[in-house]
């Protein structure tokens, strides 16, 4: 510490990779993605949802529209999950793309993050603008 009377240190900063995502999705994450759905639709359409995920184009959003339009709070920086993504991305692991089931916003029916809420969420901390790499489908077809 400098002499000077009230001042303090700023803590270190720790560099970000400049590239946090994969350009695929994990395979594990399809099954999570599918255990996730059959809370919110029966068991076949859930499997159905997740096989046109998997052919799904990878599009990207941002952070804080994948939040707005899912409803889903911001989880803390403290939640277990969001610091284990944290650490990945320091250690310059990169991310896998959200699954996400569109919404239908003019009727009230919010998006569906079938699989990355976590990763969502500590990419916020990071920056709210930050590009999400998704694989998005429409829920209805």
């Amino acid at each position: 510490m400098s002499g000077k009377k009230g001042t303090s240190q700023a803590a270190p900063e720790v560099p970000v990779p400049v590239e946090l995502w994969k350009n695929e999705p994990d395979d594990h994450d399809y099954p999570a993605a599918q255990s996730y759905l059959s809370l919110c639709v029966d068991a076949a359409k859930a499997a159905e949802l997740v096989k046109r995920l998997r052919k799904a184009p990878v599009e990207t959003y941002k952070a804080k529209d994948l939040l707005r339009s899912s409803g889903l709070s911001l989880l803390p920086l403290d939640d277990p999950s969001v610091v284990r993504d944290l650490v990945k991305v320091i250690h310059g692991e990169r991310l896998s793309p959200v699954l996400v089931v569109r919404g239908h916003g003019l009727q009230g029916v919010p998006s569906i993050v079938a699989d990355g809420y976590h990763r969502i969420c500590a990419s916020y901390h990071l920056s709210e603008n930050e590009d999400i790499p998704c694989r998005i489908i429409d829920g209805d077809e």
